[in-house]
């Protein structure tokens, strides 16, 4: 994974009036935290973080006034309305530490015919990887798969280097039969009794 650099500054004044200017000004609040260290309080270009925000689990190498930091997004708060960008929580990490991160599940194949239905039972997979070797998704074959069928977290083949950090019997994904079909097999059924 690849490395972002965003320039950012460091916050004196705090508070919703002070947030709002930043955000007229174009910049998101944020507050980096992490390794036991105070808080640091900074406001990011709002741009460029919306774009680096674009990849899940990106790590941003701030500049924080001549000082470099190395990141990780912890949580992202946006508008519900507008979308834009209101606050974010960053997480500073170090080349080789590891780090609890929810990586996305990325679907291939198509399932045996018939109509069947897939359930993604977790739509990110809770992972321990090296901060600097996140991987941006797992990919999960679901070919052929068959009504009642499961993947379980266990199943799912993993980049070198990250391990789960969830029950290796956990349910990622079941395929479930139609709807449409069990009532006409009920209605079959039914009508074969009488």
């Amino acid at each position: 994974m690849s490395e972002v650099k965003i320039p950012a500054q460091l916050r004196a004044e705090f508070g919703k009036g002070s947030a709002r200017r930043a955000r007229r000004e174009g910049r998101v609040p944020g507050v980096i935290y992490g390794h036991g260290a105070a808080p640091v309080h900074v406001t990011l270009p709002g741009h460029d973080l919306m774009l680096a925000l674009k990849t899940p689990n990106v790590l941003i190498s701030l500049d924080v006034e001549g000082k470099s930091e190395l990141v990780i997004p912890k949580a992202v708060q946006k508008d519900p309305i507008k979308g834009f960008l209101e606050h974010v929580d960053l997480l500073q990490v170090k080349r080789g530490e590891k780090v609890s991160v929810e990586v996305p599940i990325h679907v291939e194949g198509e399932l045996a015919p018939g109509g069947n239905l897939l359930e993604h039972v977790l739509n990110a997979l809770p992972v321990e990887a090296e901060a600097t070797h996140i991987p941006e998704s797992v990919s999960v074959s679901v070919a052929g798969l068959e009504a009642g069928a499961s993947v379980l977290a266990k199943d799912v083949v993993l980049p070198q280097g990250v391990v789960l950090a969830v029950d290796a019997d956990a349910v990622v994904l079941q395929v479930l039969a139609s709807q449409v079909e069990a009532a006409e097999d009920e209605a079959a059924a039914e009508g074969a009794e009488a």
